[in-house]
C-alpha cells in the first residue's frame, strides 16, 4: 500500500472506514475524529477526512466544547474545510448542544400536599387572576405533566370535568391532583370548590383515575382537601 493509498479512506479495510465501521460495529465504536470525518466526507490530497478531523480536534485541544465555539469562518481557515463542510460541523455540534438542553429531567414525586404545593408554585406564585391546573401522575405518584385547564378573572375560573379527564386519559394518568389559586389569599374553599371536588372525585372513581387531592393555592399557604378528609 502506498502513502497515497493510506490517505485515501476508500483504500482502507472496510471495517476501518468510518461509515462502514458505524454500520458494522455501531456508533459507539467510532472516535470523535471518525465521527467528524463522516460529517466532512473527504479530506485533502495529503490528508484523509479522519486525519483532517484529528488535526482540527488537536487545534481545539481535543475538546468538543472548544470546537463548538468555532464559527463557520473559523473552521474554513483549516485547509480542506470549505463552507459546506464547516456548516455541517457547526450544525452537528449545535444539535448535540440542543439535545443536552432537552435531556429529560427526573420526574418529581408527590408524597404529600406540600409536595404538590411546591411543584405548582412556579406557575401560580404572584398570580393576580385565578387559574385552574391539574397535576397528572403515574402509578408511583410521579408528575407526568402540569397542565393549565382554565384562566379566569380575579374572583373565579371555570373547570370543565370533561376537559380534565380527557387530558388524564390522553396522558394515561393513574391519578390527578386538582389545583386552583385564590388571589385574595383566602384559604377557605367555596361551595363551588366543594361541589366541583365531589363531582371530580366521583368521576375519577368511575374512570379509575382517582382524584388524590384538590389544592387551593395562595402565595402564603394552601388548603388541601385530602388533608382535611374532604375527598
Amino acid at each position: 500500500m502506498t502513502i497515497a493509498d493510506h490517505l485515501n479512506i476508500k483504500s482502507w479495510a472496510e471495517e476501518d472506514r468510518p461509515r462502514e465501521k458505524l454500520l458494522l460495529k455501531g456508533k459507539a465504536s467510532l472516535s470523535e475524529a471518525e465521527l467528524i470525518g463522516i460529517l466532512i466526507g473527504s479530506g485533502t490530497r495529503s490528508m484523509s477526512a479522519v486525519d483532517l478531523s484529528k488535526h482540527i480536534l488537536n487545534q481545539s485541544g481535543n475538546d468538543l466544547n472548544q470546537l463548538a465555539k468555532l464559527s463557520v469562518k473559523d473552521l474554513m481557515k483549516f485547509k480542506g474545510i470549505g463552507e459546506a463542510k464547516a456548516i455541517s460541523i457547526v450544525s452537528a455540534l449545535e444539535l448535540g448542544r440542543r439535545r443536552k438542553d432537552t435531556e429529560p429531567q427526573k420526574k418529581p414525586q408527590i408524597t404529600s400536599s406540600e409536595d404538590a404545593y411546591k411543584i405548582i408554585s412556579p406557575e401560580l406564585l404572584d398570580n393576580r387572576h385565578e387559574e385552574f391546573w391539574i397535576l397528572l401522575l403515574n402509578r408511583r405518584n410521579m408528575v407526568i405533566k402540569k397542565q393549565l385547564i382554565s384562566s379566569g378573572g380575579v374572583t373565579g375560573t371555570v373547570a370543565d370535568p370533561k376537559i380534565i379527564f380527557k387530558s388524564a386519559l390522553e396522558e394515561l394518568a393513574c391519578g390527578i391532583i386538582l389545583v386552583h389559586n385564590h388571589p385574595s389569599g383566602n384559604l377557605k374553599p367555596s361551595q363551588q370548590d366543594i361541589h366541583l371536588t365531589k363531582k371530580m372525585t366521583e368521576g375519577g372513581r368511575v374512570l379509575e383515575i382517582p382524584v388524590l387531592d384538590h389544592i387551593i393555592f395562595t402565595d402564603n399557604g394552601y388548603f388541601s382537601f385530602a388533608d382535611e378528609n374532604m375527598l
